[in-house]
């Protein structure tokens, strides 16, 4: 496990895609646990990755920091920024994505609607197109809101599945995992006050390979 920074209150760390999110056999706080030689320690998840999709976290050691960082992710001050690659090009370099979103339990699967209903819900990111080689784009997301399967859904509904992602419409050969990488996570620290700022780049492997400059990081974590 990839530890970028633990204190008595908080641990950020690198989710490898693959392995989901929650508390259970196999999961992260499990992974760590074993990583960290201490069975019972307490690690509490407070945001979520999708199962598929690798990149920053951040859990809480305590039950008073696991409340805090909790309402940081309600009231959208847990800033979660993202790195994808998509088939195609955007229409536009760079903008904003409001939609509506219904969720299928039964097929897993989130949809764009046009009405809103029970369990609709408002969906919005932006992003900026950062380069475009052989029909791919590599693009900068920053969520505004939380949804899951936010950024696949809405990405393909506009005719841009991300690679890999054949649940969403990528072409069903060719690429091994998907393009969606959580590459820095910004908080407030639940007992310093202190806003900190973690970032890790995605690994050196399809689709990332595409676009080396990724490993050319600012101060700021986001690519040059």
């Amino acid at each position: 496990m990839d530890i970028l920074y633990q204190d008595n209150r908080i641990l950020v760390c690198v989710k490898p895609a693959g392995i989901r999110s929650t508390d259970e056999p196999g999961g992260l706080p499990d992974c760590l646990r074993r990583a960290l030689g201490d069975a019972h320690a307490c690690l509490r998840t407070v945001h979520r990755l999708d199962q598929v999709v690798g990149g920053v976290m951040v859990l809480a050691r305590s039950r008073e920091a696991a409340r805090r960082l909790s309402a940081q992710v309600r009231q959208h001050e847990l800033e979660k920024d993202y790195l994808a690659v998509v088939h195609g090009v955007p229409a536009e370099a760079q903008g904003e994505l409001r939609d509506l979103l219904a969720r299928s339990r039964a097929e897993r699967k989130t949809y764009v609607v046009s009405e809103s209903g029970r369990d609709v819900r408002e969906a919005v990111l932006r992003y900026r197109a950062l380069e475009t080689q052989g029909g791919l784009t590599l693009v900068a997301i920053r969520l505004q809101t939380g949804r899951t399967h936010q950024i696949r859904a809405q990405f393909s509904a506009r005719g841009l599945p991300l690679v890999g992602d054949r649940k969403y419409g990528a072409p069903e050969e060719g690429e091994d995992g998907i393009g969606l990488w959580a590459c820095r996570l910004s908080f407030t620290h639940p007992q310093t006050g202190e806003r900190v700022t973690f970032s890790a780049p995605p690994p050196r492997t399809a689709p990332w390979t595409a676009f080396p400059r990724l490993w050319v990081a600012s101060d700021e974590g986001e690519v040059k």
